[in-house]
């Protein structure tokens, strides 16, 4: 795996970028499973930190953290470009996604891993808690890691 140097900041919600980041996460994690955002959906993301990586100016990838309460948050809608991915670029945003939680006063991230998707999170300390579920009809397992 090549791992290239990126930037990663917060985007403000409802700004270009943020919305952006929403046509990445439509176009990786949603049009393959035949599903679209809806308005109430995206409005209520507000409360949500939004990180975006970005490569060359270009954005390359996007994480949220939704506050669960005022010890947790969960990690959701990770998503990296299709010519970025195997490139670092979501390892980078989750290692700057837990720094970040941490500075925000968080001490767990949990996150419904898809299947496909649950060795990328075991490389990086997360533990399975419970079963394989379905969620947005895919097998999902709940992870957790300790801040």
């Amino acid at each position: 795996m090549t791992t290239i140097k990126i930037d990663i900041k917060e985007l403000e919600f409802g700004s270009i970028e943020q919305k952006e980041s929403v046509l990445l996460r439509s176009k990786i994690l949603r049009e393959p499973l035949g599903l679209n955002f809806n308005d109430e959906e995206l409005l209520s993301e507000d409360s949500n930190y939004h990180l975006g990586a970005f490569y060359q100016n270009h954005l390359a990838g996007i994480l949220l953290l939704k506050p669960m309460n005022i010890k947790e948050v969960k990690m959701r809608q990770v998503a990296v470009a299709q010519d970025m991915q195997k490139m670092g670029v979501g390892k980078q945003l989750v290692h700057f996604s837990e720094k970040f939680a941490i500075e925000k006063g968080y001490k767990t991230i949990c996150l419904h891993a898809r299947k496909s998707a649950l060795l990328f999170y075991l490389k990086l300390n997360y533990c399975i808690e419970g079963n394989e579920f379905i969620e947005v009809g895919i097998p999902h397992y709940k992870m957790t890691k300790k801040l």
